[in-house]
């Protein structure tokens, strides 16, 4: 992890500033995972994001709600209209039980931040509280408008377009991210232009039929045998109604039918999500799976009815914010260090929803090592090498001093 040799005053000033951080931002990060709070429920998160700026002489706007936070660098009188460079965290857990053994592990049973969330806003918290220090200390070359989003309900793809209604990306020109990545080591990152994540469509399946009793079916037409005969067609369909080289991801992860287990229910709910990274593709897609629900319902004498909501589209990464970004990545690591991500990611991200309206980056932190950082994302297990927090600060705050750089923001006008 050798960083770039030519280092100008300010950069020196910044990496000793989260350097000196570091302890406190352990500590945040370890608060957080102890107290996760699910999407639409992250209110002591926010309050607790907003002390601690508080206590740095840093005001945040509190989100709709009081979810979320929106942090401003202030900015003189003459410069009231520039616009803003912003660096976005996530705050929400997942509801996911956690399994001990971490002094810092969840104290919530049933709830976890088990996607990196609690060290996304950890991150982005060292980069404001720097920024803001050095900005007050007029240690950088010019003026860096900054804003950061402390964002909710990341993981129901809701929170940003929440922040979005209320304001939070008014007077932004630019927007950076980060996303933990336990496939991949402390002290490396990865960048990608184009399409970095995936389009995400969320599925409700209802089955409705007639329950009856169990020792009986021929008397009832049972949504659950109408539900399993459904996925199964679909597992086996999807991949041979469209073109093998496009990729499709189609999972469902929620069954919900019945009370007792001998009375066949009259419904059954399936749900899940399909992702695609093309819109022909996803169409494709959402046809043929409308195709086979319509089969297996006349087949199974059922009712079923297909419903999207909340999708998501890809995460699209602008080649020059990526540019931006890859600069800071280099000073802080190092060129080896920062690699090219060859495909993108079938997961997906409501960080597209500010790509819609300024152009982005979002990148991948490693934060895996022997010491921790093992364990993939949404499982119970998931932890992160906290070396990854200063790395990830370093990073997001040049990347706002880079772009905020009059000459390069002439070029990309």
């Amino acid at each position: 992890m050798n960083p770039a040799t030519t280092t100008a005053p300010w950069q020196l000033a910044l990496d000793a500033a989260i350097d000196e951080l570091v302890p406190r931002l352990v500590e945040v990060r370890r608060h957080l995972h102890a107290h996760p709070e699910l999407s639409g429920s992250e209110t002591e998160t926010t309050r607790h994001l907003a002390a601690l700026l508080r206590s740095a002489g840093i005001e945040a706007r509190l989100g709709p709600d009081n979810r979320g936070l929106l942090v401003d660098a202030p900015l003189a009188a003459s410069a009231a209209q520039t616009q803003r460079v912003a660096m976005r965290a996530d705050i929400d857990a997942l509801p996911i039980l956690e399994i001990a053994g971490r002094p810092y592990g969840s104290q919530c049973p049933g709830r976890m931040h088990a996607c990196g969330h609690d060290g996304h806003s950890a991150t982005v918290l060292g980069a404001v509280v720097a920024l803001h220090a050095l900005g007050q200390q007029g240690a950088f070359p010019w003026p860096v408008p900054w804003r950061a989003i402390f964002q909710p309900a990341e993981e129901t793809l809701m929170g940003a377009r929440e922040m979005i209604a209320a304001g939070f990306v008014d007077d932004v020109a630019g927007i950076f991210s980060l996303h933990m990545d336990p496939g991949r080591a402390v002290g490396t990152v990865g960048m990608r232009v184009g399409a970095f994540t995936a389009h995400c469509d969320s599925l409700n399946i209802t089955i409705a039929g007639q329950g009856g009793h169990a020792a009986r079916p021929h008397q009832t037409r049972d949504p659950i045998a109408a539900a399993v005969m459904l996925v199964s067609n679909l597992y086996q369909g999807i991949p041979r109604a469209v073109d093998s080289q496009d990729a499709v991801v189609l999972s469902f992860g929620q069954f919900i039918a019945g009370d007792a287990a001998n009375v066949i229910p009259d419904r059954a709910l399936v749900r899940g999500t399909l992702r695609t990274l093309d819109r022909k593709v996803r169409e494709q897609a959402l046809e043929q799976i409308r195709r086979v629900a319509a089969g297996v319902a006349a087949a199974t004498r059922t009712e079923i009815t297909v419903d999207r909501e909340g999708g998501i589209e890809s995460v699209i990464n602008d080649p020059a914010l990526t540019d931006v970004a890859r600069a800071a990545a280099v000073e802080v690591l190092g060129r080896q260090h920062v690699v090219e991500i060859a495909r993108p990611s079938m997961g997906s991200e409501d960080f597209a929803a500010y790509l819609d309206l300024v152009p982005g980056n979002m990148f991948r932190l490693g934060c895996a090592s022997d010491i921790a950082g093992n364990s993939a994302l949404h499982t119970p297990t998931f932890d992160l090498d906290e070396r990854a927090l200063a790395i990830g600060a370093k990073i997001l705050a040049r990347s706002c001093v880079i772009w905020s750089d009059p000459r390069g923001r002439a070029s990309r006008s």
